[in-house]
């Protein structure tokens, strides 16, 4: 833990970590040139099974080979999308792609042709990398009829198809010299508040973020590690970059299914994974039916969300791991604080941790962009070389997002204390004003999260004639419980303020997500506004 002792509300860089400078293709050259016969890369096909392995000599030729052929068809700095889930061929492309100089455009394999148009023409890919069906979502399909309006789009490959994927159109040259400050990746974000803006992201951050989270983590080498969470996300393909920095073995699940991953966490001994909170409460709830062996397992990390500290402890307590929290954004390749292995208990589930190395953060008044005092709520910036290039072909955007001094805003509301503990209190966006007073979502619903028959909650805030806006909870109820809001009002008011509690419940069986397993709670409000909900209370 960095030893602070802060007058305001500004954490300076700290300096712990030095920044490598290299690139995701030097990534994986420096892993298998210490250990080419380590385990690289298991595959886990959707039936939950191991199926084909890499050692890291191996993955190496495939990436290499790979991008040969790339540049045979496209030249350095095109844009090439890839459409699926998590397999093999995905990692391989992530290489490839960056040892050609090529930039990968990450995407949703759950899109549909409207989303898919959008990033293809918003990106400006030449080509696209897909397989043909994704859990009932006919890619292929989508595909051939999305690109016949797109002339830019030269290829369309499956990338199940090896012959099609290494096809050479011509000689072999050599593989370009690729800056760290190069483009690597266009990362569409998730889109909680609206449609996504394209990030671009550098070598440089997206090298040593994975690099310095898994340092803070503490977890050794050469261990097997399960990738669970997205590819298309930077939780996965970042993570996938750190752990070959590592020398990890990658065990790759194609599609997440609690059960199959708690039972493979048994088989494969699986020592650290992340999952984002929804999944936590997936794979909790499957153990609770189907108990299994978790003794191997020494680490999980967990974000993208808040982490309610009644999950901290259930996870820390089935899994009997160190558990720790990471924060961050997209646009800041992503991680930006992080909790600490040895941190004490209230840090571990009240807080998300300190500032990672080489990265500023200060907590900032929305509407004056000053510094706020110690304590004070406020929107959490950051400057450092993990920010992004900026938003695809939209200056705009990015001069709003990155201000005239480097400050990166996240839109995400919070308070730093005297050590440098950042606390998340809620979206800029998602803040409810009722009455004049702000209400904080993520306060209201740790409160609801620590009451038994709530399995997960959602708080927004919804028009009200009278206050400007309401707060509504939507909740959905452990296994075996019932939905009672007089008791869960009653819960609210034992412990918050009374104008905190939500004047509207509504119960619901499952989520609008996003692709990183977000909940969309701008869709929760439209569907309120919309009238398809209502309310008992």
């Amino acid at each position: 833990m960095y030893a602070l002792a802060l007058t305001e509300s500004y954490c300076p860089a700290q300096t712990d970590e030095e920044l490598h400078s290299t690139t995701v293709g030097g990534a994986l050259r420096a892993a298998a040139a210490r250990t080419p016969d380590a385990p690289a890369l298991h595959e886990v096909n959707g039936d939950g099974v191991v199926a084909r392995k890499w050692t890291y000599a191996e993955l190496l030729a495939d990436s290499e080979r790979l991008a040969h052929a790339l540049l045979t068809r496209y030249q350095p700095g095109e844009r090439i999308a890839v459409w699926a889930p998590n397999i093999p061929e995905w990692v391989i492309a992530e290489f490839a792609l960056a040892l050609a100089g090529l930039v990968l455009v990450t995407v949703n394999p759950g899109y549909q042709p409207r989303e898919l148009k959008y990033v293809l023409e918003q990106s400006r890919a030449v080509g696209l990398f897909l397989i043909a069906e994704h859990r009932g979502n006919p890619l292929a399909k989508i595909a051939a009829e999305v690109v016949a309006d797109i002339p830019a789009i030269r290829e369309v490959v499956d990338m199940e198809d090896h012959a099609a994927l290494y096809r050479e159109a011509g000689p072999l040259g050599t593989l370009p010299p690729v800056d760290p400050l190069d483009p690597a990746q266009i990362q569409y974000t998730s889109g909680t508040t609206g449609f996504p803006k394209g990030v671009v992201l550098h070598h440089h951050g997206i090298v040593n973020n994975p690099m310095q989270t898994l340092s803070r983590l503490g977890a050794p080498g050469g261990i097997p590690v399960l990738q669970m969470t997205p590819l298309f996300h930077t939780s996965g393909c970042v993570s996938v970059i750190g752990a070959v920095h590592r020398g990890n073995c990658i065990v790759l699940v194609r599609v997440f299914d609690p059960a199959k991953v708690n039972a493979l966490i048994e088989s494969e001994r699986i020592v650290l994974f992340i999952a984002v909170p929804t999944m936590l409460v997936a794979m909790l709830e499957s153990d609770a039916a189907a108990p299994r062996n978790y003794a191997s397992v020494s680490h999980v990390f967990s974000g993208g969300a808040m982490v309610p500290p009644e999950l901290v402890r259930q996870t820390r307590d089935r899994y009997g791991c160190v558990f720790q929290i990471v924060y961050g954004q997209t646009e800041t390749s992503p991680v930006l604080t992080m909790t600490w292995s040895d941190d004490r208990e209230e840090d571990i589930c009240e807080t998300v941790g300190q500032a990672m190395p080489q990265t500023e953060l200060s907590i900032r008044d929305p509407k004056t962009n000053a510094v706020v005092p110690v304590g004070a709520v406020g929107e959490i910036c950051a400057r450092a070389y993990s920010v992004m290039l900026g938003y695809n072909d939209d200056p705009e955007a990015t001069g709003k997002t990155i201000d005239a001094a480097g400050w990166l805003h996240t839109g995400d509301l919070g308070t730093m204390d005297e050590r440098g503990f950042v606390r998340i209190t809620g979206r800029v966006k998602e803040m409810i004003i009722r009455g004049g007073e702000n209400l904080f979502p993520a306060e209201i619903e740790n409160i609801l999260l620590e009451h038994a028959d709530v399995a997960e909650v959602a708080v927004v805030g919804v028009p009200d004639a009278r206050m400007g806006e309401a707060a509504a909870a939507f909740v959905r109820v452990a296994a075996g419980a019932g939905f009672n809001p007089a008791e869960l009002i009653a819960h609210c008011r034992a412990n918050i303020a009374a104008q905190k509690t939500p004047s509207h419940w509504i119960e619901v069986s499952e989520w609008p997500l996003t692709g990183s397993g977000k909940i969309k709670k701008f869709a929760l409000r439209d569907q309120w506004v919309a009238g398809d909900f209502k309310s008992p209370a």
